[in-house]
């Protein structure tokens, strides 16, 4: 008898003892986002409140790319392979024209291993926005929830909750997806109380149900491979290509222009201050000094994009398109020829991240008489 009291309590002992370890430790909580001027960072901000107004529950804010903005300068930055150990994931990022923003699709996109895993199923998640003008919002919201669903991850809705609470005397962003905030609609600061609200409301939410299903999953650790990468400035010395100094606007105008990711820059065949084989194609400037003056133009353009990315030419992720433009003859048609240099040169400096779009045409004449011009347009972290 005393045996089989014995053996009882080690069955009882085997399933109780989990559970009571999981109850123990804290609630685990990640709140991942994209910020880009810092909107998406003060709603995580109120979602991490929320979460921890739970008792034992831990809220961490981390991003998923490094940002420029100093608000966010010293929040850490995720990886993929860190996921599977939280207990659960709360999202958050802007919304780029009904779709969440690049650099969280960047991120989404190398979870490629940790779904063949099965790594994040059963985990509870939800999903945030800062939605600019509103349109598209609940488009982003859902895209958002279709990525995740891919993993068998438990969705966690917002619903109606706190919709009682807010001021509807002006616009807020809301969604029983997930909250939102109409960044560009500054009626008031934004986000607004009823929005921050809104968040604290789905922290305090999330919190309930990622305790609740603390334990039911399995963490599953992974390992990311990592893919190799080519430090730019080392290809730059083992193929012997020195990048001239960057020229100076000679009106008012600056040497590169960025919006968003894309960097915009124009530049002509200048060469230590002076314009290299002056004149036009096929009158005064041969086809060999054309693609000389060509390789020089599109040195010129990588030195401006070098100053737009702070020196860092990794951060560089695509060469979108370049267009070349010539000063000939109108029976001239050996533009393209003469063009291949420059996008030579861009695949040789970054690889297939160098191939592009591109466009070549010819002109009566160029701005100080240079033999070619290049617009380039480039994709940028």
């Amino acid at each position: 008898m005393k045996t089989i009291h014995i053996l009882v309590l080690a069955i009882l002992t085997l399933f109780i003892s989990p559970k009571i370890t999981a109850k123990e430790t804290p609630t685990n909580i990640l709140v991942l986002i994209h910020s880009d001027k810092g909107g998406t960072y003060k709603m995580a901000q109120e979602i991490a409140k929320g979460i921890t107004s739970n008792p034992d529950t831990k809220a961490t804010i981390k991003l998923v790319k490094a940002s420029d903005n100093p608000l966010l300068s010293t929040i850490p930055i995720a990886t993929v392979s860190e996921l599977p150990s939280y207990d659960g994931i709360v999202w958050g990022s802007p919304v780029y024209f009904g779709n969440i923003s690049t650099p969280m699709s960047a991120f989404l996109a190398q979870m490629v291993d940790v779904w063949t895993a099965h790594a994040l199923e059963g985990m509870p998640t939800a999903v945030f926005m800062s939605a600019g003008s509103g349109a598209g919002r609940e488009l982003a919201l859902q895209s958002f929830w279709n990525s995740l669903a891919v993993h068998g991850m438990i969705l966690v809705s917002n619903g109606i909750r706190t919709t009682e609470k807010i001021d509807n005397s002006i616009p807020q962003g809301n969604s029983v997806l997930g909250a939102s905030s109409l960044a560009s609609n500054k009626a008031v600061v934004r986000p607004s109380e009823s929005e921050l609200l809104v968040a604290y409301e789905q922290g305090m939410n999330f919190a309930k149900v990622a305790t609740a299903l603390k334990g039911t999953f399995n963490k599953t650790e992974i390992t990311i491979a990592k893919q190799p990468t080519t430090d730019i400035e080392t290809t730059l010395k083992q193929k012997n290509i020195i990048l001239p100094t960057a020229p100076n606007p000679v009106g008012n105008y600056t040497p590169y222009s960025r919006s968003g990711n894309l960097v915009f820059i124009n530049q002509v065949a200048l060469k230590e201050g002076k314009v290299l084989y002056p004149g036009k194609v096929g009158v005064d400037v041969t086809e060999e000094e054309a693609k000389k003056a060509t390789e020089q133009t599109m040195l010129n353009v990588i030195a401006v994009l070098k100053l737009a990315v702070n020196g860092d030419l990794n951060k560089v992720k695509k060469t979108v398109q370049l267009t070349g433009i010539f000063n000939t003859t109108t029976d001239y048609t050996q533009h393209a020829n003469l063009m291949n240099v420059a996008s030579d040169l861009s695949v040789a400096i970054f690889g297939d991240k160098g191939k592009h779009a591109r466009g070549t045409l010819g002109t009566s004449s160029i701005p100080v008489n240079s033999p070619v011009e290049i617009q380039a347009i480039f994709e940028v972290e």
